[in-house]
């Protein structure tokens, strides 16, 4: 968690001092801009809204509820309540404009971390439910991937967003895990 930490202070640094590293992002990010299909980049972008991600968790939320994991379930939702505690004060104390406007407040990605807490949240709320609990984490970070690609494909985001966002969604979600014991190659479903 440390490593991730650490991460995220560095890249909050370089955008609140405009250090060295915003410089390539800010070319990265211009040269991925408008590449690829177009629909198929705003559908990837689309999978962190907090109603399409938000809607995946609590379809997860309930069934560990029926099945019997009613804290997980509860923690769950609320790790995925925390993320704009966290983003929403961070955007308005780094102001960061974004790629293809001149608005800012796009610091740190908020799709991108609602994407990565909500199916990561959701598949460690699955994975004791499953045979093969790797694939619903490969889903999770599939479906984080592809909204991530979509962001800066469009030109949502900066590609340092999108890594701010993955730090600190790593982190809810490593405080979940240690929570509420989920996802744990050895966990059983609650009985």
């Amino acid at each position: 968690m440390s490593a991730l930490l650490a991460v995220f202070a560095l890249v909050t640094w370089q955008v609140l001092a405009d250090g060295p590293l915003l410089g390539p992002d800010e070319r990265l990010g211009l040269a991925l801009a408008g590449r690829g299909p177009a629909r198929l980049a705003d559908l990837f972008a689309d999978l962190g809204n907090p109603q399409v991600a938000g809607s995946a968790l609590v379809c997860a939320a309930v069934l560990a509820w029926f099945r019997g994991a009613r804290r997980p379930a509860v923690y769950a939702l609320l790790a995925l309540a925390a993320v704009p505690a966290l983003v929403v004060p961070l955007k308005l104390w780094t102001d960061r404009q974004g790629p293809l406007t001149e608005a800012t407040g796009y610091y740190p990605s908020g799709h991108t971390t609602t994407a990565a807490v909500a199916y990561g949240a959701a598949a460690l709320l699955l994975s004791p439910y499953l045979a093969r609990s790797w694939m619903t984490l490969a889903a999770a970070a599939s479906l984080t991937a592809a909204t991530s690609a979509g962001l800066v494909l469009r030109g949502y985001h900066w590609p340092l967003d999108v890594v701010a966002g993955w730090c600190l969604s790593a982190v809810v979600l490593l405080v979940l895990r240690a929570c509420t014991g989920t996802g744990r190659g050895n966990a059983q479903p609650p009985k």
